[in-house]
């Protein structure tokens, strides 16, 4: 596990343009947002470090989690990716018997500035369990960092946490089309971006079809 960077200072160096760097946000989505159920909100800041061009997350608290054990509790912890990279993890610690954690915990990602409209938080908070694998509580998605940067901002961020669903269609891609043909080669390489860990809890569907104008 990475070691806590903690009480580290930032140095203000002007003020960021958000017009000089704005890309098209990766992994955005189209079409409607299905309904989602949450599991309680994640209270966070953010600052940049212009000196180092680190990111600086830190994890505050969360607030009403659902109970994952038998004793009405649970005993939650906080994963964090600067996404798309998923080499680079942190870890809060774990608090036990607790459905409102504080952690107050501060983690620093490398990152040059002009690439933080490519990139994404990705927080995945989980109840920790001894003897058997870690429940998922649920995850949050922090895109749109320069807009959070950008003053005026908040203090403090809150979000939504969203719960994890077993059988859900999560994503959904197509092959092109090859007409006229029983045996089509299709040679095409279809990416999903999964957090690793929750692997075990994802089935891949294939379907065969015949388009038909």
């Amino acid at each position: 596990m990475d070691s806590l960077q903690r009480g580290e200072t930032t140095t203000s160096i002007g003020r960021i343009k958000p017009e000089l760097y704005k890309q098209k946000s990766v992994d955005s989505q189209d079409g409607e947002q299905e309904d989602v159920k949450t599991s309680g909100k994640l209270n966070l800041t953010l600052k940049y470090d212009y000196e180092n061009q680190h990111l600086i997350v830190t994890i505050l608290k969360c607030l009403d989690l659902p109970a994952k054990d038998f004793s009405g509790t649970s005993d939650p912890y906080v994963k964090i990716y600067l996404l798309p990279d998923r080499k680079k993890k942190f870890q809060t610690r774990v608090h036990r018997k607790t459905l409102n954690p504080i952690f107050n915990e501060t983690f620093q990602f490398p990152v040059p500035l002009d690439q933080l409209s490519n990139r994404k938080l990705h927080f995945s908070v989980y109840d920790f369990d001894r003897f058997s694998r870690h429940d998922m509580i649920g995850e949050v998605i922090v895109d749109n960092l320069f807009e959070l940067l950008e003053p005026p901002k908040e203090d403090t961020i809150w979000r939504d946490i969203i719960c994890v669903k077993t059988g859900r269609r999560l994503k959904k891609r197509k092959t092109t089309t090859k007409k006229n043909t029983l045996n089509p080669v299709y040679n095409e390489a279809i990416i999903f971006d999964i957090p690793p860990e929750s692997m075990e809890q994802v089935s891949l569907s294939i379907t065969v079809m015949d388009y038909d104008r």
